[in-house]
């Protein structure tokens, strides 16, 4: 008895994780009901398994990695976050703008968080094959090779059993770019595995 209350006070002593999610439109419940985004989810599932950990969802529909550069120092001083989730891109490629630019972007954000104490987790992102063959393979790597320069955590395709299906149409909203609120599971299920890893 006298074992699990020690237990119990070392948990309650255990300060409380932040989790912060930088992202765009696919992690801002664009198009869907409040509460049934992934970020939602995540809450959700990390009551379920117990981990003391609050979500703090900054993510703005449009958001480019230039906005999100501009907005972390901020978040991080308002927030303290210990884990960092990055899931920014998509607008830039939907945009054309240079992947060198978004390849700094996304290193700075990574070292910023990084500087501030966080784990980082970077969500990868693919462009669909009509931006040319060549573009769409070099953007999907600029999220590995970032990761792979600072260390951390990769989700390789966030849209992974979304966009990748027999009939990938179905998951998605009548735009064609903001998956459904079906889809939303699996993409948590996406992350939930890299993000785990950063989880005490």
């Amino acid at each position: 008895m006298a074992q699990l209350a020690g237990k119990a006070q070392a948990a309650a002593a255990r300060p409380q994780q932040v989790i912060l999610v930088l992202g765009d439109s696919l992690s801002a419940e664009y198009g869907l009901a409040r509460g049934t985004g992934w970020v939602a989810l995540l809450e959700k599932r990390l009551a379920q398994e117990k981990i003391a950990a609050t979500v703090v969802n900054a993510s703005v529909s449009g958001e480019t990695t230039s906005g999100g550069r501009s907005r972390l120092a901020a978040l991080l001083a308002q927030h303290r976050p210990s884990q960092v989730v990055i899931e920014l891109g998509g607008n830039d490629a939907l945009r054309g703008l240079p992947l060198k630019n978004t390849e700094e972007n996304l290193s700075w954000m990574v070292q910023t968080a990084q500087k501030a104490g966080a784990k980082v987790l970077l969500v990868g992102i693919q462009v669909p094959p009509n931006y040319g063959a060549d573009y769409t393979r070099r953007f999907a790597a600029t999220f590995a090779a970032v990761a792979k320069a600072h260390k951390v955590g990769l989700v390789p395709f966030f849209l992974k059993g979304v966009a990748d299906g027999p009939d990938p149409t179905r998951l998605f909203q009548p735009d064609r770019i903001h998956p459904r609120a079906e889809a939303h599971p699996q993409m948590l299920a996406n992350v939930w595995p890299e993000l785990q890893k950063l989880l005490r």
